[in-house]
C-alpha cells in the first residue's frame, strides 16, 4: 500500500449526551474530500479511542466504513492494552472493508524491548492478514521509545503484511532512516503537524494528523511553497500551524478544544469526553476572533 496526501485523524462525534453521533460522517467525509484530504484515521489519538468502548469502535469504523467517500482511505486504529481486544477489532475491520489497521504498543503494561513490540504487533497483524497493517509509534502517549528502523530490521519477515508507521514522533534521523529503509519499501507517515515542513526535505509523501481537519488548505500550501523553492513563505505558513496549535491548547487542551472548534467549520462534532474540555459558544467566538487577529482564519478548511 502507498498512502500519499494528508490523512485527517478523524474525531468521534458526539450528541449533546455523548452518545455516538453517526450521522454525521458522511457530511465529514465530504467536508474531509472538499478539502483535499486523502483519507482518515480513525479511533485514534484525535478520535479519543481510549474513552470509547469496544462497541462504540466498531459502529463508529461501520459508519465510516458505509460512508466514505471515493478515492479515500480509511485506516483504523484498532490498538488496545488487550490483544485480544485488539486482534478482534482487526477482524472486524477485515471483515467490513477497511483500506488498513494500525495499533499503538500496550500503553499500561509497556513492553521492554523492540521485540516485545514486534511480537505485539505480529499477533494483531495476523488476525487480518488480508489488511496492510501500521505500527502506531508515539511513544509520548504509549511509552514504547524504541528505534523504528530496528523495528523495521526485526518486523519485516515477521509480519507479512506489513505496509509502514504512522510516525507520530519528533525524531527526525530515526524518521529519515525508516524512509529509506529496504530502498523505501514502507510507508512512513509522518504525524507531527507543527513540524509538517521538516518532513519535506527528507521526502515524506504521507501525513496523519489532527489539524489536517482545521488546515488542510495551509498545509497544500506550505507544500506548495516548499516546492516552489520559497523557503521563507513555507516557514511563515508553517508558524501559522503552530500559533493555531498553541492558541488551543491554551483553552483548556488541544484534543477538546480543537475538536470543539470543529463547530466553527460547519462540522459539529460534539462535546468531548472527561478529561478533554468542551468550548462554549462564547469561548468559540473569541478563539475566531484571536485567529483573524493573528491571520489564520482564511487558512481554514470550509
Amino acid at each position: 500500500m502507498n498512502i500519499k496526501g494528508l490523512i485527517a485523524a478523524t474525531y468521534a462525534p458526539l450528541n449533546t449526551d455523548e452518545s455516538l453521533n453517526l450521522n454525521l460522517v458522511p457530511a465529514y467525509g465530504d467536508f474531509l474530500k472538499r478539502n483535499a484530504v486523502s483519507g482518515c484515521f480513525i479511533n485514534g489519538s484525535t478520535g479519543d479511542f481510549a474513552s470509547l468502548t469496544v462497541q462504540e469502535r466498531k459502529d463508529l469504523f461501520i459508519a465510516w466504513a458505509q460512508n466514505k467517500p471515493d478515492d479515500f482511505y480509511l485506516i483504523n486504529h484498532v490498538g488496545h492494552t488487550s490483544i485480544k481486544v485488539a486482534k478482534e477489532l482487526a477482524q472486524h475491520s477485515a471483515q467490513n472493508k477497511a483500506d488498513a489497521i494500525a495499533a499503538l504498543s500496550p500503553f499500561y503494561f509497556r513492553l521492554p524491548s523492540v521485540s516485545h513490540l514486534v511480537e505485539f504487533c505480529a499477533q494483531v497483524a495476523n488476525a487480518a492478514p488480508d489488511l496492510p497493517f501500521y505500527y502506531y509509534h508515539i511513544p509520548v502517549l504509549a511509552g514504547a521509545e524504541f528505534s523504528m528502523q530496528e523495528f523495521l530490521e526485526l518486523a519485516q519477515d515477521r509480519i507479512p503484511n506489513l505496509a509502514g508507521i504512522k510516525y507520530t514522533y519528533n525524531n527526525m534521523v530515526d524518521f529519515k532512516y525508516c524512509l529509506d529503509y529496504s530502498n523505501g519499501k514502507y510507508d512512513i507517515l509522518f504525524g507531527i503537524d507543527e513540524v509538517f515542513l521538516s518532513s519535506l526535505p527528507f521526502g515524506a509523501e504521507g501525513w496523519v494528523g489532527s489539524t489536517y481537519n482545521h488546515l488542510a488548505p495551509l498545509y497544500h500550501l506550505i507544500r506548495k511553497a516548499y516546492e516552489s523553492g520559497d523557503q521563507e513563505k513555507a516557514a511563515n505558513l508553517q508558524a501559522k500551524s503552530m500559533q493555531f496549535v498553541d492558541l488551543l491548547n491554551a483553552r483548556g487542551g488541544f484534543n477538546g478544544a480543537a475538536k470543539s472548534f470543529m463547530k466553527v467549520l460547519g462540522m459539529d462534532c460534539g462535546p468531548s469526553r472527561f478529561p478533554h474540555v468542551t468550548l462554549s459558544v462564547e469561548e468559540l467566538v473569541e478563539v475566531e476572533k484571536e485567529l483573524t487577529d493573528i491571520g489564520i482564519i482564511d487558512y481554514l478548511s470550509r
